[in-house]
């Protein structure tokens, strides 16, 4: 694999400036504010009415995500592999190819089982222990190096479970992407300004996202996406910035890139639903497990407290979780239960589950 030359990396980093948890907290604000306008009436939002017709159905995408070679990274990434896989040929799916674009820089036990491109980390000490800094830079060598057909791309995460075929959501040039609550332009205007001068407009240019899940022209990404590595760089090096967003902080990165270049994103509140704080399914496209599930045995939500019955991605941070994972107890929402059944299904069908490495 041919190795990124120091003199593009230094043009990269140099060359742009022109784009200038506490998440209980955060979430159980969320759950009860009667200020938040969260539960919109339409899963369009942000958009102008002639554009909510629908994407660029026919127009495959391409699912791409970062990992690294870390065997927590490795099992979530065979399950969304194995959902991919389900999905990508069934009724309104719009999924072409897939690439694991895995930034330790060598390959690792899972070229064979999924489609993997190897790129380059940030030179060492550069993420300050951030290690999401590296997805940026995984997407500016994968967008210049590898071939990839499909007009558009789907920005995916190795924690997403497709749980219904997934259209492109994209309209042309503007990208669909999930609308995150957290993600507040607005209210820290002050430090948003740093790298999103006035005079390139007001903070609400900037759409309340993140980079995934996002369907973008892939054209569009290739500009956007030196300038998300940039500002992703620039944010961590100031300390205010990188005080207040914290493990967002590469999220709000991509959304300012994304308006520096003039990029308005389709908000589909349907893209994506999150256990527990979602509870049902319906016509939602990706399951999002990043935050743990803990309940007690009458079903009740324990969040803050290690639940009787639990399910946490972190709880395996060194190794797989093992197969047949236990049920919910009666009473636990519809979104954890359809989780541990389609965990529980990819894992008795993965060859060799048990057989990965841990650490």
């Amino acid at each position: 694999m041919k190795r990124v030359s120091p003199f593009l990396f230094i043009l990269l980093v140099l060359g742009f400036f022109f784009a200038t948890y506490n998440l209980l907290t955060t979430i159980m604000h969320y759950k009860t504010s009667s200020s938040e306008n969260w539960e919109f009436l339409d899963p369009l939002i942000g958009l102008p009415e002639n554009l909510k017709e629908g994407g660029d159905s026919n127009l495959k995408y391409h699912v791409a995500l970062t990992a690294t070679d870390a065997p927590y990274s490795q099992w979530q990434c065979r399950i969304m592999y194995y959902w991919y896989k389900k999905v990508k040929d069934m009724t309104r799916s719009d999924m072409g190819e897939f690439t694991r674009i895995l930034h330790s820089g060598k390959p690792d036990n899972l070229m064979k089982e999924i489609p993997t491109f190897v790129v380059d980390p940030l030179p060492e000490g550069l993420d300050r222990g951030y290690i999401v800094l590296n997805r940026p830079w995984a997407f500016v060598q994968w967008l210049e190096k590898a071939t990839i057909e499909e007009e558009y791309i789907l920005m995916a995460e190795p924690d997403h479970i497709f749980v219904n075929p997934l259209p492109n959501l994209a309209h042309g040039k503007h990208p669909a992407g999930f609308p995150f609550f957290y993600i507040k332009p607005a209210q820290n205007e002050h430090i948003i300004r740093k790298f999103y001068p006035k005079e390139k407009g007001p903070v609400t240019d900037i759409d309340p996202i993140g980079n995934s899940p996002v369907i973008i022209r892939k054209s569009v990404l290739e500009d956007i996406a030196p300038t998300w590595m940039n500002v992703s760089l620039r944010m961590k090096d100031d300390p205010a910035t990188d005080k207040a967003f914290g493990w967002v902080l590469e999220m709000y990165a991509y959304a300012v890139a994304s308006a520096l270049h003039g990029v308005r994103h389709i908000l589909r509140k349907d893209f994506m639903l999150q256990p527990p704080w979602d509870l049902e399914i319906g016509k939602k496209f990706i399951i999002h497990y990043t935050y743990g599930c803990d309940y007690n045995l009458k079903g009740e939500l324990t969040y803050g407290k290690i639940g009787e019955w639990r399910f946490d991605k972190r709880s395996y941070l060194s190794g797989p979780p093992p197969r047949n994972l236990s049920l919910p107890p009666p009473g636990v929402p519809e979104s954890v239960v359809r989780l541990v059944k389609m965990v529980n299904e990819a894992t008795a069908n993965i060859p060799n589950w048990d057989g990965l490495n841990r650490g």
